[in-house]
Order: C-alpha cells, then structure tokens, then sequence
C-alpha cells in the first residue's frame, strides 16, 4: 500500500522509484453509499460478476461432492486442488500481461466462454456418468481460463468508472465476493440434498455463466491506454516485459510493504484449514457448528463492508490497515484458546471484518497508484501472491498443529501476524502515515 497525503514526506531510499505524490488539497468527496451504481456500467458489471460468483461457488461444492462421490478418496479431492492451482503458476504472468495489451473486455468473454463450456462438460459427465478422471482435464481448463480471467477483470472497473468512484467499487465488489461465499455453497448443496445429485448444479452454473456473458459484452469502457484502434498493442513476449510487474512493486516499497503485511497475515493467521478439527475435536459442535464457523468471516466481512460504505473516507489509511492486521491477529489468538462455542463464532466473525478492512485498503491502494498502462500486470501478481498465500497458509496451518497440535498452532499464527506487523511498521514508516485514498495519486510508468 502507499501512503501519501498532503505534506507528505519522501522517506524511502534515494534509489526507490518515487512512491505516489500528494496531490492538491482537496476536501474529501462527498459519501454516496451507493456512488459506484450510479454508474450504469458498473451496475452491468456487478450484476454479472455475482451471477458468476454465485454460480462458480455453486459448482465448487458441487465438484467436492461429486469427485468423493465417485472416487470416495481424500486424495482424489487434493487433485482438484493440484490441477487447479498448476496453472496460476505457468499463466500467471502471461495473463498480466495480455490485459495491458489486448481489450480486457474481449479477455473477459473468452474466458467466460470457456467457464461456460467447462461447466456445461461437467454437467454431461454427470449426467450420463462418465469415467470420472475425465473431470480433472476440464477443470485445469476451466482454471486456466480463470487464471487470464482475473487480471483483465481487476483492470476493469478504473475503465467504467470515474476515479472518485473507485474507493466505493472496491467496497461493493469485495462485498459481492463475501456474497457469493455465502449464498453459492449453500444453494448448492441445499440444490444437492433435494436432488440426490449434483447434475443440476453443473447446469445451473452453465446458465449463470451464460447470461453473464451478455451483460459483460454490453459494458461501456473508456479507451484502454496503449491499444490501437483495433484494440491490439503491440505483444512482445521479452522477460524484461513480462517481469515489469514485479520491477514496479518492489522499486515501490510502501507498495511492496502493504502486500507483504497482507501476505504474511494470511500466512500465519489462516484457520479456516483447521476448522474442521476446531468444530469436531475441541468444541464439538458437529457438522452444523462447523457450518456456521466456516460462514462467520463472511458474515464479518459482508457487514463491515455494508458499513464502510456509509462511513466519510479513512483520513489516516495507514494506521488504519496497521490496526486491521493487529485485530485481525489478535482475534486469532482468542479463537485459538476458546473452549466456547459463540466466543469461536464471535472472534471469526472479527477476522472477517478486520480482513475487509485490509482489502478494501490495499485493493483500492492499488487501483489508484497503479499507471493504466501497467493495470493487469500488477494484478496479475496480486492474484498470485493472495492465492499462494492462502494454499501455503493452510499448508503451514496443517505443519504447524501435526507438529505442535492444533491450539499453539492457531495461538503462534497469530503472534506471528503481530512480528510482521511490527516488521513492516519499522521497515516502512511511510505506510503508517499513508492519509486520505482518495487524495493518491498513480505513478508514473518508469
């Protein structure tokens, strides 16, 4: 994240490329909970997202069900897992890339197509019971498709949108995402239970996908700096190109410290892996309990950022974000040595809440600093770092209680998150004073 606000201090190293100045003083703008669907566009824009959120958190319980189904292995559900994170590794880069040189419209459609296809591929192998194997195939292509997908999608809405309505668009859009969460998996599985069968939410994912793309292809974009009039830049596939994503964040270290300080909370302070073991063995709520437990950040989440919306901008960010991720660590460690039950609930429901704090902030941190031009490349790396993050949280999570038991396991991930707290607060004090968002300005290409 970048701090800068009026009288800024320049307080990086003299060879850092020089963060985000303060633009003019300006009086904070005018708080409209509901500035980003003024906007037509944006209106088309979140309306299709939470038809394909919804519908893709449908088909992921639908997935899980049917490959232990048919396979009745744990290990059978690793490979989905493998399979679909095989290509954030490879494509990662490439898809940055192409949505600062193609139409991220036209990147948007084709991967819808594909996630329609996919979804429509699964529905008829269930349907008519084919080998089951054929399943990972489809879904390495669906996430690939979704890999080249997310970049052109972030990059999106700065084109839909003016910039005093970012800040409320990332609000609403993290909102949607928290949404989904909620309502995908329990429509899917509520569509199972009535059904004996997921079939019916293969095709109901189709559907959803398919009315999506419409409502994407009718989206009014501003002009997409770089593109020619046929909607092509020039596509050079050089290292130097590919890798300038990287280049920028880290010759950017207010930027490069908000990602690190998000990426090591997400390390250390992950307990959803273990909820499992939390509800059954220590509090022993039974599947029900742990069904409210794996819904509580979200039901933090949504309402905190219900609330954000009607609340005038941070005027201090930085220490904002700081607090976040300190109450996000601290509500870790009172989760791991809870004994109670709605205590469990309470302190998830605040990892939700602290956690949409901190994304609201970085994400639209990064939609204003970021130059147009650069847009998905940056993205793109913030798709791979948020991803990994989470896979290698649970995977440290797992290590962690195998080693030490699941509640110091918890307990140390949370003062875990506190030590890069501390870290981040020492090595960059001008993310501790990063004022107004809205007052930010993007920096150049260099």
């Amino acid at each position: 994240m970048v701090r800068c606000g009026v009288g800024a201090v320049n307080i990086e190293a003299p060879d850092a490329v020089p963060v985000a100045m303060p633009a003019l003083p300006s009086s904070p703008p005018d708080r409209d909970p509901y500035l980003a669907f003024r906007h037509r566009s944006y209106r088309l824009f979140f309306g299709g997202r939470l038809l394909f959120q919804v519908g893709n958190q449908m088909q992921v319980a639908a997935i899980g069900w049917l490959v232990y189904e048919r396979f009745g292995t744990t290990m059978a559900l690793a490979y989905v897992g493998l399979v679909q994170v095989i290509p954030v590794f490879f494509g990662v880069l490439p898809a940055g890339h192409l949505a600062d040189r193609l139409d991220r419209r036209k990147i948007l459609l084709v991967s819808q197509s594909i996630f329609f296809c996919c979804s429509l591929a699964l529905g008829l192998l269930s349907l008519l019971g084919g080998p089951p194997v054929w399943m990972y195939p489809i879904l390495f292509v669906m996430a690939l498709g979704r890999v080249f997908a997310l970049p052109a999608v972030s990059s999106l809405v700065p084109l839909l949108i003016p910039r005093e309505s970012l800040a409320n668009a990332t609000t609403w859009t993290s909102t949607l995402i928290e949404l989904s969460g909620l309502i995908g998996p329990a429509l899917g599985g509520a569509i199972i239970a009535f059904s004996g069968s997921a079939t019916p939410v293969f095709f109901l994912t189709t559907g959803c996908a398919l009315l999506c793309i419409p409502l994407f292809a009718s989206l009014p974009l501003r002009e997409q700096p770089g593109l020619t009039a046929g909607g092509v830049a020039g596509v050079s596939w050089e290292w130097d190109d590919l890798l300038s994503g990287f280049r920028f964040i880290l010759k950017n270290r207010l930027l490069l410290a908000a990602a690190c300080l998000d990426l090591f909370a997400t390390l250390f302070g992950g307990v959803m892996a273990l909820l499992p073991v939390v509800a059954k063995d220590l509090l022993h709520a039974g599947p029900e309990g742990f069904g409210w437990l794996r819904a509580a950040p979200s039901f933090g989440a949504v309402a905190m950022a219900v609330v954000t919306t009607h609340l005038p901008p941070w005027r201090r960010s930085g220490r904002v974000l700081f607090f976040a991720v300190v109450g996000f660590g601290l509500a870790v460690i009172v989760f791991g040595f809870s004994t109670s039950f709605w205590l469990s609930f309470a302190m998830l429901v605040l990892t939700g809440v602290f956690d949409n704090i901190n994304v609201v902030i970085r994400q639209t941190l990064i939609q204003y600093i970021t130059p147009e031009v650069m847009r998905g490349r940056i993205m793109a790396i913030n798709f791979f770092c948020v991803g990994t993050s989470n896979e290698l949280g649970a995977f440290e999570s797992g290590l962690a209680a195998r080693l030490f038991g699941t509640v110091p396991s918890i307990v140390l991930g949370g003062v875990g998150t506190f030590l890069a707290v501390a870290a981040v607060m020492r090595l960059s004090p001008g993310l501790r004073r990063l004022g107004p968002l809205h007052e930010v300005k993007a920096i150049p290409h260099l």
